[in-house]
């Protein structure tokens, strides 16, 4: 989609950009997470490419693939700003053949050199953070990286709770957290979406965490996406409530906690599922468990697939009755947002990053991994009065902060250690002041 044309005007229309910075910036992203499928950073990647450019700075992704190859599908030269993904080929990975191995560090360093960046950020705090430390501290103005996901908190510490109880599984997990303190160390900044993120890597140690909330594409995302004509195709005749998920088919996203609740909500009666009529369930995503999902899914099931086209994805939530969320591990929960800026109710984990996008006047909360008491949690924002709970989701709707507002705040903060740099090389070492979000 070419920068500045009519996507980023859709994408941020409730939220005029703002006259460019005074410097234009060149910033360069490395992610391992990178699926061919999509998913939550290749998204944030994307919209955040696209609001960077009509900023006015020059935005790249290197990411590994398939294959080696340079992607204008939005990238644009011209006053504004230029944005593009450069693809580095590696092998697939062995649990989901849809992402690739990031390698081939002496061609992330020529790109790196050769591009000469203000700032250089890591998506990733292993090889996408080791490929931009072996590029060497001058090889920008600035080194940060971007916590996207809590691997310690989704896989290590869950499988020691289980076996040993929760403070061995939080005294075990102790020296890894020493671990990610040391990968984020060579990086003046460590951005973090979610506030219990934040909150995690600052008691582990980590310096200079700033915290700033994803945003939305509120133009794509918003309330006036609903469409009576795709709410029926989404229930395929059913007269019942319409629940609808979105996320990537993996074993961390819980999806069984989500199928386990909508079986219970179906065998109960309709006074209690809060609704007349039969529920229906729609996913929206893909991934290595699909199949397994599909063979042991209750009645009233339906997949809806990955859904490239975002308008689309906004309609059906906006089209939908509520949300029904698993996974308590999120650094953020995106798709939770995205659904909150549809003006749709939510029921989400009490754990986990999405927790903090859910307004209880339009959420409900559950005990997280709970598949019992998830359902009830859907049957008790069923039976709430429908014209307030449209209400109070329109006024959550309203305040859920845009994409371009997260960039903003993320700029500023570069310009900060930039202009701390700067201050460093006349008057030397002193501490660089941070963007007040820290």
């Amino acid at each position: 989609m070419p920068c500045g044309e009519a996507g980023i005007g859709r994408i941020q229309a409730r939220n005029p950009i703002r006259a460019p910075w005074r410097k234009r910036l060149k910033i360069i992203d490395v992610t391992e997470f990178y699926s061919e499928r999509g998913g939550g950073v290749r998204s944030h990647l994307t919209t955040r490419g696209h609001v960077l450019c009509q900023l006015g700075h020059d935005h790249t992704v290197i990411a590994p693939g398939p294959r080696d190859e340079e992607s204008a599908a939005y990238a644009k030269d011209g006053p504004r700003g230029r944005s593009r993904v450069i693809r580095i080929g590696g092998p697939p990975l062995p649990y989901d053949r849809t992402y690739h191995l990031l390698g081939r560090f002496d061609k992330i360093r020529a790109l790196v050199r050769e591009i000469r960046p203000d700032v250089v950020e890591a998506h990733s705090p292993y090889l996408a953070a080791a490929a931009i430390v072996a590029c060497g501290r001058d090889a920008a103005g600035v080194r940060t990286a971007f916590w996207h996901a809590d691997h310690v908190g989704t896989y290590v510490e869950p499988a020691i709770e289980r076996a040993l109880g929760r403070r061995a599984a939080a005294t075990l997990a102790r020296p890894l957290w020493m671990g990610i303190r040391g990968l984020l160390a060579p990086f003046a900044a460590t951005f973090v979406a979610g506030d219990a993120q934040a909150a995690r890597l600052r008691a582990a140690g980590v310096r200079r965490v700033v915290h700033v909330p994803f945003g939305v594409e509120v133009g794509v995302f918003r309330p006036q996406a609903r469409d009576e004509a795709r709410r029926r195709e989404l229930l395929g005749g059913a007269a019942g409530p319409l629940l609808v998920g979105v996320g990537r088919f993996a074993v961390e996203k819980r999806w069984d906690v989500v199928l386990g609740a909508f079986a219970r909500l179906r065998a109960a009666p309709p006074a209690r599922s809060g609704a007349p009529g039969e529920p229906v369930l729609v996913l929206f995503g893909d991934g290595p468990e699909r199949d397994r999902l599909e063979r042991g899914t209750p009645p009233g099931v339906r997949f809806g697939g990955f859904e490239r086209d975002r308008a689309r994805l906004a309609g059906a939530l906006a089209s939908a009755d509520v949300l029904v969320h698993g996974c308590p591990y999120e650094t953020f929960g995106l798709g939770v947002a995205e659904a909150v800026a549809c003006g749709l109710p939510v029921v989400v984990p009490d754990a986990g990053g999405a927790a903090a996008s859910a307004d209880p006047a339009c959420s409900e909360r559950y005990r997280s991994l709970d598949a019992a008491d998830c359902a009830r949690a859907i049957e008790r924002l069923l039976a709430r009065d429908p014209g307030e709970l449209r209400t109070r989701a329109l006024e959550a709707a309203a305040r859920v902060p845009t994409a371009t507002q997260h960039v903003e705040r993320v700029v500023a903060t570069y310009e900060d250690l930039l202009r701390g740099r700067a201050r460093r090389r006349v008057h030397g070492p002193a501490e660089g002041r941070l963007h007040p979000s820290e």
